[in-house]
C-alpha cells in the first residue's frame, strides 16, 4: 500500500504543454473561438491531466465510501445507521439513485465499506474497514490520527487498483447516515465560521431537528478541539472514515493522473482537506455540482472552483457528479467529431485584442 507522504510527494502539476496544444485543437475546430466555454476548459484540463492532447476517459468508476459515524446515536438524522448497510447492499444490487444514474455512464459503481458498522454481505462491497462505526464526535474524536490516516490510505490503495484495471476516472461519492453532521462540523472548524452558517437539514430534518444537530455540532468542536491547519486532526476529531477515505481518493487520482469529480458537500470537504495536504492535487479535480447545502458553495469557493451545474441536489451518492459527466461526454465528442475550419470551409476565426 502506498503510504501518505509517498502519494503527497509523488503528485506534481499537471502537463501544461499538452493543455496549450488542446488549446491550439479547439481553436481549430469549425466554431466561434471558445464558443462551448467550460465543455472546451474540461478538455483542455483533461489533457494536461493525463499527457496527451487526444485525452480521453472511456472506462469509469463511481467509488462510493460508506461508513458508520457514532454521532448518530445524538439523534442528528431521521434514520438509524442500519440504512448505511442497506444503501450499500442496494448499490451491490446496482439499485441505488446513483446506480441506476450510472447506467447510462458507461460506469462503475463500487461501494466501498471503509467503516460501517458491519461488513458488506454483498460480493460486490469491497470490506475495506479501518474500524467498524466511528466514536460519538460530541463525546471525543471520532477516531485516532492513525486510523485517519489509515483511511487516507485506503482511498489511494483504492484508486491505484482502479488504474490498473484500466479506469480512467473517477467520481467521488459517499454514504453514512450521519455525515452531514460530521462534514458541517469539519467545515466549521476548517473555514473557521459558526455551526450555524454551515449546517443544513441534511436528508430531512425538521427546524427543531436542524436545531438539535447545530448544537451537536458546537459541542464536538467544543469537546475535541480540533486544529483548523491540520486537517488530518480535523477530520480525526470530527469527521468520518468516509470522508478520509475520499480524501485517499484525491490525492490517488492525482497521484495517477487520473481526472476526479467532486460530489457534494461531503466529497468537497474531502477535496479541500485533499487540497491543504498537497496543493497540486486540486489541479486533477473537477467541481460537478453546488450542494444545496449551506456549506456546499462555501467549500467550492475555498477550492477555488466554480461548479458546473446549480440544480438544488443534496442527495450524496455521487449522484451530483454523475449528473455532469455527460458534459464531459459532449466536450469530447465535438473536440473529435467536428470538422477544421479548412475542412469546413468557413474562414477561420482569430482571436482579437
Amino acid at each position: 500500500m502506498l503510504h501518505l507522504e509517498e502519494a503527497i510527494s509523488g503528485i506534481g502539476p499537471i502537463d501544461r504543454e499538452k493543455m496549450e496544444e488542446a488549446w491550439k485543437h479547439w481553436d481549430s475546430l469549425c466554431k466561434p473561438l471558445r464558443g462551448l466555454g467550460r465543455l472546451e476548459e474540461m478538455v483542455v484540463r483533461l489533457a494536461g491531466i493525463q499527457g496527451t492532447a487526444t485525452p480521453e476517459c472511456s472506462k469509469r468508476a463511481v467509488v462510493i465510501m460508506g461508513a458508520d459515524n457514532g454521532v448518530v446515536e445524538e439523534g442528528v438524522s431521521q434514520t438509524g445507521s442500519e440504512v448505511t448497510a442497506q444503501v450499500l447492499e442496494n448499490m451491490g444490487e446496482k439499485k441505488s439513485s446513483v446506480c441506476v444514474m450510472s447506467r447510462i455512464l458507461n460506469a462503475d459503481v463500487i461501494p466501498v465499506n471503509i467503516g460501517m458498522n458491519t461488513d458488506g454481505r454483498h460480493p460486490a462491497v469491497r470490506n475495506l474497514v479501518v474500524r467498524h462505526g466511528t466514536g460519538n464526535i460530541a463525546k471525543g474524536p471520532a477516531m485516532s490520527r492513525g486510523e485517519c490516516i489509515q483511511a487516507i490510505e485506503t482511498g489511494i490503495s483504492v484508486t491505484g487498483e482502479l488504474k490498473e484495471q484500466g479506469y480512467d476516472l473517477v467520481l467521488t461519492g459517499e454514504m453514512g447516515i450521519g455525515n452531514t453532521t460530521t462534514s458541517s462540523a469539519c467545515a466549521a472548524v476548517l473555514f473557521q465560521k459558526e455551526a450555524e452558517y454551515v449546517t443544513g437539514r441534511g436528508a430531512g430534518l425538521s427546524s427543531d431537528g436542524l436545531n438539535h444537530k447545530i448544537q451537536v455540532i458546537k459541542q464536538a468542536i467544543r469537546v475535541n478541539c480540533p486544529d483548523p491547519a491540520d486537517p488530518l486532526d480535523v477530520i480525526a476529531k470530527v469527521g468520518g472514515l468516509d470522508i478520509a477515505g475520499m480524501v485517499g481518493c484525491f490525492l490517488g487520482a492525482a497521484y495517477y493522473h487520473m481526472p476526479v469529480f467532486i460530489d457534494g458537500l461531503i466529497s468537497g470537504i474531502a477535496a479541500y482537506a485533499a487540497k491543504i495536504l498537497c496543493p497540486f492535487a486540486m489541479e486533477y479535480m473537477y467541481a460537478s455540482h453546488c450542494s444545496a447545502e449551506p456549506a456546499g458553495k462555501m467549500v467550492l469557493d475555498e477550492l477555488g472552483l466554480e461548479p458546473l451545474l446549480y440544480a438544488g441536489m443534496h442527495l450524496g451518492e455521487g449522484t451530483g457528479a454523475a449528473a455532469v459527466l455527460p458534459l464531459l461526454d459532449q466536450a469530447l465528442n465535438v473536440y473529435y467529431g467536428l470538422p477544421s475550419f479548412s475542412d469546413g470551409k468557413v474562414e477561420d476565426y482569430k482571436h482579437l485584442k
